[in-house]
């Protein structure tokens, strides 16, 4: 039965209920201010509210709550009227764009999309150099976007399945090289079992932020690569679901990209 179902009609939608978060913000009730709060914060970040994104969940919630008197106009939860809220975004040099919404401090959504155009414009007058094939995402970059993405999020048999799957279609090789990206990731989440606080285990940042170092060989994400990710970090989970900007986020991102991007004659 869901939370959902679990929950009284006269119960108002807390925070657990509609993102993944933990701790003293999951029992918080979605509040008016925090929802405003945020729509004011998608609007300065990415000029409009993102549909379907953070700010629209939040508002509906808050909507409800109000509508059932839990919860007033101008109200603003403890958590986020104390720690805030954020939207931050960062450019890697493979063209994404990654973007991270918070509420005091957690991650209610991230995303890895293409960068906007006049900005990619903007970095390849800066880099003159740079070539068609060099402007397409590669697997590599696309590992180091996740770290930018979900960098703080402990690896686990899922991410290290897509990591190796990842590897496995850059290299083209089935053999796992000792060292390289995928046998680290295999390494951090056996590790992670046996670790019980969380700031003690190894991240995503750890393992990623130097992949196209590690990666032998390298080449650009295709369709047929991100689909290969994305199987393998399902097959992974025991909640047969991808992480939010997770390595199978960001390989779709990347072949999404990449297929934009014509061919030069």
């Amino acid at each position: 039965m869901s939370q959902e179902q679990l929950r009284r009609e006269d119960d108002p939608i807390k925070y657990g209920e509609v993102f993944d978060v933990s701790g003293d913000l999951a029992a918080e009730k979605v509040a008016p201010r925090d929802a405003a709060m945020m729509q004011s914060a998608e609007n300065l970040v990415l000029g409009q509210t993102k549909k379907g994104g953070p700010a629209a969940v939040m508002q509906s919630a808050a909507d409800y709550n109000e509508q059932i008197s839990k919860a007033g106009h101008t109200e603003a939860s403890k958590i986020a009227g104390e720690r805030g809220v954020t939207v931050a975004e960062a450019d890697t040099p493979g063209g994404l764009r990654v973007v991270t919404e918070s509420v005091g401090g957690q991650v209610v959504g991230q995303c890895v999309e293409p960068m906007p155009a006049a900005r990619a414009a903007t970095m390849a007058i800066n880099q003159p150099a740079m070539t068609l094939e060099s402007e397409t995402i590669t697997i590599g970059e696309a590992l180091e976007a996740s770290a930018m993405t979900r960098g703080g999020k402990p690896v686990d048999q899922s991410d290290a399945a897509a990591i190796q799957a990842a590897e496995v279609r850059a290299t083209g090789s089935n053999i796992i090289k000792a060292g390289g990206v995928a046998a680290t990731a295999q390494s951090a989440a056996t590790a992670n079992t046996r670790t019980t606080r969380d700031e003690a285990k190894t991240t995503l940042a750890e393992v990623l932020s130097d992949a196209t170092r590690k990666l032998p060989r390298d080449k650009p994400v295709t369709r047929q690569d991100a689909e290969g990710v994305i199987s393998a970090e399902l097959r992974n989970n025991p909640n047969l679901a991808t992480h939010p900007g997770g390595v199978a986020a960001s390989m779709a991102a990347a072949a999404k990209l990449n297929e934009t991007i014509e061919p030069s004659n």
